[in-house]
């Protein structure tokens, strides 16, 4: 059980934070950036990323609750949302839309707190990320050992990232451009089959309560 939890969890956080593929965003945030300077964003950015992600694990049912949302109901509209960021990953629309992320908050902020944003939020943190991890903390149901496990999953995934960004460079070079067509689709289809699964267990919990 445990470990069926903890592979689904890693997989799921691995495919939507993605952190290949956010080496060359993270390039393209930090140009002009010193390797120091780089250094401080991404360790900086992590952080925020994580406890974001933490918040929303622990507290998310809470608030799920107070505006009177049902977890399966979550659980299909997580799903659903899940599938629509692994159709932009298949068809290569998700990338473009990060670029155009990243290209607008330079251009507003001049790299100032880039670390905060876009780079920790929408790019790392973002809306697929934060589902998984409500939804991830649902399925635990209240177990301290796979909250735990989870926040544990969690850590290793934005260590993942941190790498990552330090990194950028070769990884960047290494890939290519057919490299990341290829990483990403694979990875889009996974995604897809998982997305697939929360709706099914949305649905059957629903189908079950009534």
């Amino acid at each position: 059980m445990l470990s069926d939890y903890l592979t689904s969890a890693l997989v799921t956080l691995l495919v939507t934070v993605d952190p290949p593929g956010l080496a060359p965003i993270f390039l393209s945030l930090t140009r002009g950036m010193t390797a120091a300077e780089r250094r401080q964003v991404a360790i900086r950015a992590c952080i925020i990323a994580f406890a974001i992600m933490a918040f929303f694990a622990l507290a998310g049912d809470v608030v799920l609750k107070a505006l009177g949302v049902s977890l399966p109901a979550f659980r299909i509209a997580g799903g659903l949302l899940l599938f629509w960021i692994a159709f932009e990953m298949v068809f290569e629309r998700r990338n473009d839309r990060k670029q155009a992320t990243a290209e607008t908050a330079i251009t507003l902020d001049h790299i100032r707190n880039v670390a905060a944003f876009p780079l920790a939020i929408p790019l790392m943190a973002g809306p697929g990320a934060l589902t998984a991890m409500i939804l991830l903390a649902g399925r635990a149901e209240g177990n301290a050992t796979m909250l735990a496990a989870l926040a544990l999953i969690c850590g290793l995934v934005i260590l993942a990232c941190l790498v990552t960004f330090l990194l950028a460079t070769p990884i960047a070079r290494l890939l290519g451009v057919t490299g990341n067509i290829v990483l990403s689709r694979l990875l889009g289809v996974i995604l897809a089959a998982l997305a697939v699964q929360f709706v099914i267990d949305g649905v059957t919990a629903v189908l079950r309560g009534a």
